[in-house]
Protein backbone atom coordinates (compact mmCIF):
# COMPACT_ATOMS: atom_id res chain seq x y z
CA UNK A 1 0.00 0.00 0.00
CA UNK A 2 1.33 3.49 -0.66
CA UNK A 3 0.57 6.19 1.51
CA UNK A 4 1.51 9.84 0.19
CA UNK A 5 5.36 10.27 1.16
CA UNK A 6 5.55 6.92 2.65
CA UNK A 7 6.15 3.36 1.91
CA UNK A 8 5.20 0.16 4.05
CA UNK A 9 7.74 -2.49 4.64
CA UNK A 10 6.15 -6.00 3.88
CA UNK A 11 8.20 -8.37 5.06
CA UNK A 12 11.22 -9.25 7.94
CA UNK A 13 11.85 -7.89 11.05
CA UNK A 14 10.48 -4.35 10.27
CA UNK A 15 6.95 -5.83 8.84
CA UNK A 16 4.64 -3.40 8.22
CA UNK A 17 6.85 -0.37 9.62
CA UNK A 18 6.29 3.12 7.31
CA UNK A 19 9.32 4.75 5.80
CA UNK A 20 9.23 8.45 4.11
CA UNK A 21 10.44 9.43 1.20
CA UNK A 22 11.11 12.32 -0.70
CA UNK A 23 8.23 14.17 -2.53
CA UNK A 24 9.89 14.14 -5.90
CA UNK A 25 8.48 12.90 -9.10
CA UNK A 26 11.55 11.48 -9.78
CA UNK A 27 11.30 8.74 -7.03
CA UNK A 28 8.97 6.27 -7.88
CA UNK A 29 8.85 3.18 -4.60
CA UNK A 30 8.49 -0.36 -5.85
CA UNK A 31 4.89 -1.27 -5.44
CA UNK A 32 4.29 -4.11 -2.40
CA UNK A 33 2.86 -6.59 -5.41
CA UNK A 34 6.51 -6.25 -7.23
CA UNK A 35 8.63 -6.30 -3.90
CA UNK A 36 6.36 -9.30 -2.90
CA UNK A 37 7.16 -11.14 -5.83
CA UNK A 38 11.16 -9.93 -6.06
CA UNK A 39 11.60 -11.10 -2.14
CA UNK A 40 9.40 -14.54 -3.40
CA UNK A 41 12.04 -15.13 -6.07
CA UNK A 42 14.93 -14.11 -3.92
CA UNK A 43 13.80 -16.10 -0.83
CA UNK A 44 12.52 -14.56 2.16
CA UNK A 45 15.52 -14.91 4.89
CA UNK A 46 18.56 -12.73 3.13
CA UNK A 47 20.92 -13.83 6.15
CA UNK A 48 24.14 -13.31 5.18
CA UNK A 49 23.76 -11.17 1.64
CA UNK A 50 25.22 -7.88 1.12
CA UNK A 51 23.00 -5.90 -0.93
CA UNK A 52 23.50 -2.86 -3.22
CA UNK A 53 20.34 -0.48 -3.55
CA UNK A 54 22.07 1.41 -6.47
CA UNK A 55 19.39 4.10 -7.10
CA UNK A 56 17.84 4.27 -3.59
CA UNK A 57 15.05 6.66 -3.70
CA UNK A 58 12.74 5.33 -0.85
CA UNK A 59 14.68 2.88 0.19
CA UNK A 60 12.30 0.45 -0.17
CA UNK A 61 13.94 -2.03 -1.82
CA UNK A 62 17.36 -1.81 0.27
CA UNK A 63 15.01 -1.42 3.89
CA UNK A 64 13.20 -4.46 2.24
CA UNK A 65 16.72 -6.03 1.67
CA UNK A 66 17.75 -5.43 5.40
CA UNK A 67 14.23 -6.36 7.00
CA UNK A 68 14.73 -9.75 5.85
CA UNK A 69 18.53 -9.98 7.22
CA UNK A 70 20.89 -9.12 5.22
CA UNK A 71 24.00 -8.38 6.37
CA UNK A 72 25.13 -5.46 5.03
CA UNK A 73 22.93 -3.03 2.24
CA UNK A 74 24.75 0.00 0.77
CA UNK A 75 22.64 2.58 -0.37
CA UNK A 76 23.44 5.07 -3.30
CA UNK A 77 20.95 8.26 -3.71
CA UNK A 78 22.08 11.37 -5.39
CA UNK A 79 19.42 13.76 -4.50
CA UNK A 80 20.59 15.38 -1.25
CA UNK A 81 16.35 15.61 0.15
CA UNK A 82 16.02 11.63 -0.62
CA UNK A 83 19.46 11.29 0.97
CA UNK A 84 18.35 13.23 4.14
CA UNK A 85 15.13 11.13 4.27
CA UNK A 86 16.65 7.84 4.08
CA UNK A 87 19.39 8.94 6.80
CA UNK A 88 16.39 9.94 9.23
CA UNK A 89 14.84 6.24 8.35
CA UNK A 90 18.19 4.35 9.06
CA UNK A 91 18.13 6.35 12.37
CA UNK A 92 14.08 5.32 13.18
CA UNK A 93 14.65 1.92 12.29
CA UNK A 94 17.91 1.48 14.21
CA UNK A 95 19.52 0.10 10.77
CA UNK A 96 23.02 -0.24 11.62
CA UNK A 97 23.72 -2.93 8.96
CA UNK A 98 22.86 -0.08 6.15
CA UNK A 99 25.42 1.88 4.80
CA UNK A 100 24.40 5.01 2.73
CA UNK A 101 26.33 6.87 -0.04
CA UNK A 102 25.81 10.19 -1.13
CA UNK A 103 26.60 9.99 -4.61
CA UNK A 104 25.88 9.48 -8.53
CA UNK A 105 25.36 5.88 -9.80
CA UNK A 106 28.30 5.95 -11.93
CA UNK A 107 30.42 7.64 -9.84
CA UNK A 108 30.08 5.46 -7.11
CA UNK A 109 30.69 2.38 -9.37
CA UNK A 110 33.46 3.45 -10.42
CA UNK A 111 35.30 4.09 -6.92
CA UNK A 112 34.12 0.99 -4.79
CA UNK A 113 35.79 -2.03 -4.87
CA UNK A 114 32.65 -4.12 -3.09
CA UNK A 115 31.31 -6.61 -4.78
CA UNK A 116 27.88 -8.11 -3.76
CA UNK A 117 25.06 -10.70 -3.54
CA UNK A 118 22.24 -8.56 -4.52
CA UNK A 119 22.52 -5.38 -6.99
CA UNK A 120 18.76 -3.51 -7.09
CA UNK A 121 18.80 -1.66 -10.12
CA UNK A 122 15.55 0.69 -10.33
CA UNK A 123 16.41 4.24 -11.94
CA UNK A 124 14.23 7.01 -12.66
CA UNK A 125 11.94 5.44 -15.83
CA UNK A 126 13.10 7.17 -19.48
CA UNK A 127 16.12 8.55 -17.68
CA UNK A 128 18.86 6.26 -19.92
CA UNK A 129 20.63 5.56 -16.39
CA UNK A 130 20.38 1.53 -16.65
CA UNK A 131 21.74 0.96 -20.52
CA UNK A 132 24.48 3.02 -18.55
CA UNK A 133 25.39 1.43 -15.58
CA UNK A 134 24.14 -2.36 -16.40
CA UNK A 135 27.52 -2.68 -18.16
CA UNK A 136 29.82 -1.73 -15.09
CA UNK A 137 27.99 -4.41 -12.80
CA UNK A 138 29.93 -7.58 -13.71
CA UNK A 139 32.58 -7.16 -11.83
CA UNK A 140 30.52 -5.55 -8.56
CA UNK A 141 28.63 -9.14 -8.14
CA UNK A 142 30.23 -11.79 -6.05
CA UNK A 143 29.87 -15.11 -7.53
CA UNK A 144 26.40 -16.33 -8.00
CA UNK A 145 25.26 -12.82 -7.69
CA UNK A 146 22.18 -11.20 -9.37
CA UNK A 147 21.01 -8.29 -10.42
CA UNK A 148 17.22 -7.10 -10.00
CA UNK A 149 16.33 -4.16 -12.75
CA UNK A 150 12.88 -2.71 -12.66
CA UNK A 151 11.96 -0.30 -15.76
CA UNK A 152 9.35 0.91 -17.51
CA UNK A 153 10.63 -1.16 -21.39
CA UNK A 154 10.61 -4.89 -21.60
CA UNK A 155 13.84 -6.34 -20.14
CA UNK A 156 16.30 -6.60 -22.96
CA UNK A 157 19.75 -6.77 -21.70
CA UNK A 158 22.78 -7.91 -23.76
CA UNK A 159 24.83 -11.34 -24.31
CA UNK A 160 26.44 -10.24 -21.12
CA UNK A 161 23.53 -10.89 -18.72
CA UNK A 162 20.83 -14.23 -18.92
CA UNK A 163 17.00 -13.21 -17.54
CA UNK A 164 16.63 -15.55 -14.25
CA UNK A 165 13.32 -14.18 -13.61
CA UNK A 166 11.06 -11.46 -15.44
CA UNK A 167 7.43 -10.52 -14.99
CA UNK A 168 5.46 -7.20 -15.15
CA UNK A 169 2.79 -5.40 -13.17
CA UNK A 170 0.98 -2.65 -14.96
CA UNK A 171 4.08 -0.43 -16.63
CA UNK A 172 6.23 -1.72 -14.60
CA UNK A 173 8.85 -4.42 -15.78
CA UNK A 174 11.23 -6.15 -13.50
CA UNK A 175 13.30 -8.99 -13.43
CA UNK A 176 16.32 -10.68 -11.63
CA UNK A 177 19.65 -11.08 -14.33
CA UNK A 178 22.35 -13.07 -13.52
CA UNK A 179 25.79 -13.23 -15.37
CA UNK A 180 25.55 -15.01 -18.51
CA UNK A 181 28.50 -17.92 -18.19
CA UNK A 182 27.71 -18.90 -21.65
CA UNK A 183 28.96 -16.28 -23.33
Amino acid sequence: MLLAGKVRIIGGQWRSRLIQFADDTLIRPTPDRVRETLFNWLGQDLTGKTCLDLFAGSGALGFEAASRGAERVVMVEQSMKAVRNLRDSIEKLGASQVALEHASAGTFLATGAERYDIVFIDPPFKSGLLVEVLPLLPEKLKEGGVVYVESSDRLLPDNTWSIWKQSRAGHVHYGLLSLNLDG
